[in-house]
């Protein structure tokens, strides 16, 4: 694109802002409150798939070792247990600690030493897995080495935990998507009333032999100015919105949101450029029609 054109493209786009303000107003309006409800959704979206990450991360393996193993032996089991693939960290437990860790749940109303006489309890191993998707794989590996005569890594739960993160996950990327779909049709019918009270001059530059690229260029301009007016309002709203949030919930133990400031920062500017694409694609679908003559 030349210069001169160029020029041209920004000098008639400026015109049309200055003669079209309320229709102008009303796009920056639409988009504001279409990148508003978006980024609300995306916010939601990470923060729900930072929980269920953190989910995910706690689930973790418990063997239970026979009573009978020496300590050679139960390194040995560990050592195995070690070069399995997948594995994050393997951690020995001495059944005294497990006696001792029971004793706490319980408190010193109830004296389990005395009540057991001799400890129950089998040494065990707590086993992280580098991918809490493989737990149970991981868990028939460790099942099957010597010493290990019982695995549990809540069988059942788990599996149902990893079903549930995954359709949640499914249904915040569908939901975004649908919002965005929303968010192009509500844009491209703003668009489209000031393309319509502009559509006697694409008729008359179309007759002296404009091109189609020549016509859509000051809207595609304009579109994107819009949007970016629109995006960055509703990026300031949300960013104030946000922080104000995790001002408040901070001191809630059981709530942890997304505060990491490059991973919002991110965020903010992909949904500044988001809204200068929804202007140029609701420019563009709208113009479509209006340039066949």
């Amino acid at each position: 694109m030349k210069i001169s054109n160029g020029v041209y493209f920004a000098r008639e786009a400026a015109k049309s802002f200055s003669r079209n303000r309320l229709l102008s107003f009303a796009t920056i309006s639409t988009v504001t409150i279409c990148i508003l409800i978006l980024g609300m959704a995306v916010l939601l979206t990470m923060n729900a798939g930072l929980f269920m990450n953190r989910l995910e991360s706690d689930v973790q393996m418990i063997a239970f070792l026979d009573k009978s193993l020496s300590q050679r032996q139960i390194n040995a089991a560990r050592d195995e247990i070690k070069e399995i693939d997948g594995i994050k960290s393997v951690e020995f437990i001495a059944r005294d600690k497990s006696l001792a860790d029971l004793q706490e749940t319980y408190g010193r109303d109830y004296d389990l030493k005395t009540t057991l006489g001799s400890n129950p309890l089998p040494h065990t191993f707590k086993i992280e897995a580098q991918n809490p998707q493989e737990v149970a794989q991981i868990a028939e590996q460790v099942d099957k080495i010597v010493g290990v005569y019982k695995v549990n890594y809540g069988q059942g739960v788990v599996e149902r935990l990893f079903q549930v993160t995954r359709w949640v996950r499914i249904i915040s990327i569908a939901f975004i998507v649908v919002l965005a779909a929303g968010a192009v049709f509500l844009i491209a019918t703003t668009t489209r009333l000031s393309v319509f009270a502009r559509r006697k001059e694409i008729y008359l530059m179309k007759l002296i032999g404009a091109t189609d690229w020549f016509i859509r260029w000051p809207f595609f301009i304009e579109g994107i100015f819009l949007g970016v007016a629109g995006s960055l309002l509703a990026v300031l709203l949300l960013g104030l919105g946000y922080q104000a949030l995790l001002q408040n919930i901070g001191s809630m133990v059981m709530v942890t949101l997304m505060s990491d400031t490059v991973l919002l920062g991110q965020i903010y500017l992909s949904l500044v450029a988001t809204g200068a694409i929804l202007g140029v694609l609701g420019t563009y679908i709208s113009l479509n029609r209006f340039l066949d003559v």
